[in-house]
């Protein structure tokens, strides 16, 4: 009898430990004991219940594989614990996702938002990746004071908020990803496990654990100031970047807050505003031939600087900053350049020095360090970046992931500038403050969600 009392007693306070791990509002989603509510899709990879968690194992050429619930949510706040044995492959959490049976050949895919676990030397466990669609969202070069945060070995809390449009992530505290986008409100929740093609990846473990939502009083939480946000929303701004003094330099609408580089208002031909895009026509592709070069009324000394641009096959463009005007040019006006190009199809790519005048370098200096997966072809939409720091030092953005940075004025700069075709032109790239320049350069590319903020 007192044995009998003795274990009563045990699986009581077991049961009471057990109940404390769920948060107060919160659902679990996993008993601790078996794979209820979950179902197993795309890939072969192996879930199994162990020692109260679920472990993932890798398992060669399977492809990606998903443990997803069998029921569907639209907003929630999930948080869950995540361990990895290693480093050779990565993982996540699927969000409002969904299942193709037809895709990838008849294989199947699963398709959705993801809250990536990488822990490869970029590190960009946080970021949000679009598995199955749209490739990477928010890469965490956008946030890289989230990196480091994720331990292999370790157990790490994860937390999920997608609510309305808006899905943020949490990676042990940290904040670290932030997308508005406003495809699917609701889809299942899955757990990743990476499709592998070598030995060394094979056998490879991933456990998740204490998997709790929240689908009811949600409130979002705050995140720290000053992070950058991946807005798919065209021509808007959420109430968190204005709170942090972003503002649009096209509204979506009008031509309000730009004029023609060669002076008077904006110009009467060559250049469209429709359904929330601004566009430059085609004409000989030469450069400010038909309508010219618009520029920005305002000026800007440091600034983030945020632009979504479409280029037709073939086309030459590009966005422009510290332009002051005061140079006297037959083309286009003179300033800093983010290259908007069809490196495939425009002869510009092959010319200059080592690639310097590819998408995204900077003009004639620098060359733009991208990988394929991040260039979106010619008719699809492409996010570019330009941040100039108080001290000078200037980055360049291609889809989130950075391609190059350099210091403006520095001995290095200007012995770049000395060896282009800017040397002509005394402190070129060095003045205080200048105007956004958008490049008519004879070729139709189209521009949206133009965005800028002021450093200090």
């Amino acid at each position: 009898m007192k044995t009998n009392k003795i274990l009563a007693l045990m699986l009581i306070a077991a049961a009471t430990t057990a109940s404390a791990q769920i948060k107060k509002g919160y659902t679990s989603l996993f008993d601790g004991k078996t794979l209820n509510g979950w179902k197993r899709l795309a890939g072969t990879a192996d879930y199994q219940v162990v020692d109260g968690t679920i472990q993932g194992t890798t398992v060669m050429n399977s492809g990606n594989t998903f443990l997803v619930t069998e029921k569907e949510y639209g907003d929630f706040v999930l948080e869950l614990d995540v361990k990895m044995e290693s480093n050779v492959s990565n993982s996540g959490v699927q969000t409002r996702s969904h299942y193709d049976a037809a895709g990838y050949g008849g294989k199947g895919r699963v398709y959705g938002r993801q809250c990536e676990f990488d822990p490869s030397p970029r590190d960009w466990t946080g970021g949000i990746y679009d598995e199955g669609r749209r490739d990477w969202l928010y890469p965490l070069d956008l946030n890289p004071a989230a990196k480091g945060k994720f331990k292999v070995g370790e157990f790490n809390h994860i937390k999920i908020e997608c609510i309305g449009n808006e899905t943020k992530t949490w990676i042990n505290g940290v904040p670290a990803g932030y997308v508005i986008d406003t495809v699917d409100a609701s889809g299942f929740i899955g757990l990743q496990v990476h499709g592998i093609t070598t030995e060394a990846q094979a056998n490879k473990k991933v456990w998740f654990k204490n998997i709790q939502i929240k689908t009811t009083s949600l409130k979002p939480e705050t995140f720290d100031k000053d992070i950058f946000v991946v807005n798919l929303v065209a021509n808007n701004l959420s109430a968190y970047e204005q709170q942090n003094g972003w503002k649009l330099l096209f509204d979506g609408k009008t031509s309000n807050g730009w004029r023609s580089a060669k002076g008077g208002g904006f110009p009467a031909k060559g250049w469209s505003i429709t359904n929330g895009v601004i566009s430059v026509a085609p004409s000989d592709g030469g450069e400010a031939t038909n309508g010219g070069d618009i520029v920005s009324n305002d000026q800007y000394k440091a600034f983030d600087l945020s632009f979504d641009f479409k280029l037709t096959e073939g086309a030459n463009s590009g966005v422009k900053y510290f332009v002051t005007l005061d140079e006297k040019t037959q083309g286009s006006a003179i300033g800093l350049e983010y290259q908007v190009l069809d490196d495939e199809r425009h002869p510009d790519a092959k010319l200059g020095r080592d690639g310097n005048r590819t998408l995204a370098s900077l003009y004639d200096l620098i060359k733009a360090n991208k990988q394929a997966r991040f260039v979106h072809l010619p008719g699809n939409w492409n996010t570019g970046r330009v941040v100039v720091y108080p001290n000078n030092h200037v980055e360049h953005y291609l889809n989130g992931v950075k391609v190059l940075e350099y210091e403006r004025g520095s001995k290095e700069f200007k012995d770049l500038v000395a060896i282009s075709k800017y040397k002509i032109w005394q402190n070129f790239g060095e003045a205080p403050q200048g105007h956004i320049l958008l490049q008519d350069h004879g070729n139709a590319v189209s521009f949206k969600s133009i965005k800028i903020k002021e450093l200090k």
